[in-house]
């Protein structure tokens, strides 16, 4: 869905996040490029691209396998983490930017958005992109609603306060039933179209098992992959148009 809306503002907190963490970045900056999308489930184009998304990470060693698996067949990937395990497992958060690929926003302790107020929405979220921005001096442009729980009203009002585009996806293989590898791999192969985005979990070890014939599949179909951004055509994420902010703080809670 498409649609226009009014520059954002944003607030995020200014304190340390874990034990050891110096607090040498600036403050959080909050995203200034409004590219009107609000929620998308593939992108419409004509090259065989599809974008390789990964939720609920990162995870200490179906995380790292993964990327071993991405690295050595040269493929860019998006992953959909979670704040309170990218605090967890700093290191593994900061491999993933390291090697190129795309960070999203997948709230900080996954819960179901739409039974949430807008508050603890914003804190989700913003609690998120304040330990990715600590943890790897990146800030995610697109987010991820666990579960694809989320109301057409927060997602709108995720764009219209932080530039957020909600993205869900168009194949889902369901491997969060464990089918075991050779079925998530064909059915990612099988249902993948242009402008595909792929729903993958690498906190499965079976998934992470399925990607080296998933990746190969798509190949042979013609299929080449592309970060999130990358799909929808925007400029590199990260540090592009982001200006900093005053911000108030959040509770503190041990969550």
């Amino acid at each position: 869905m498409l649609g226009a809306a009014s520059a954002g503002f944003g607030f995020v907190p200014r304190r340390a996040l874990a034990a050891g963490t110096a607090d040498v970045l600036p403050p959080v900056p909050q995203l200034t490029h409004q590219h009107d999308i609000i929620a998308v489930n593939s992108v419409t184009i004509d090259r065989p691209l599809v974008a390789l998304t990964f939720d609920d990470g990162p995870h200490p060693e179906h995380t790292p396998r993964l990327l071993d698996i991405l690295k050595d067949r040269k493929v860019t990937a998006t992953f959909y983490l979670i704040g309170r395990s990218v605090r967890a497992f700093p290191d593994v958060a900061r491999r993933i930017a390291a090697e190129g690929h795309e960070i999203g926003n997948h709230t900080w302790s996954h819960p179901e958005l739409w039974n949430l107020g807008d508050y603890d929405v914003l804190r989700e979220i913003d609690r998120t992109n304040e330990i990715i921005w600590r943890t790897v001096g990146l800030l995610p442009v697109t987010m991820r609603p666990p579960y694809g729980a989320i109301t057409r009203y927060q997602s709108r009002m995720l764009h219209d306060s932080r530039l957020l585009p909600t993205v869900m996806w168009s194949v889902d293989p369901s491997d969060y039933r464990r089918p075991g590898p050779d079925v998530v791999a064909s059915r990612i192969v099988t249902k993948a179209s242009n402008g595909a985005i792929v729903l993958a979990h690498d906190i499965h070890g079976p998934t992470v098992t399925a990607m080296p014939a998933t990746i190969d599949g798509l190949r042979e179909r013609g299929f080449g992959f592309a970060s999130m951004s990358s799909l929808l055509g925007w400029e590199k994420w990260g540090r592009v148009q982001m200006a900093a902010v005053e911000e108030p703080e959040w509770p503190d809670d041990d969550d």
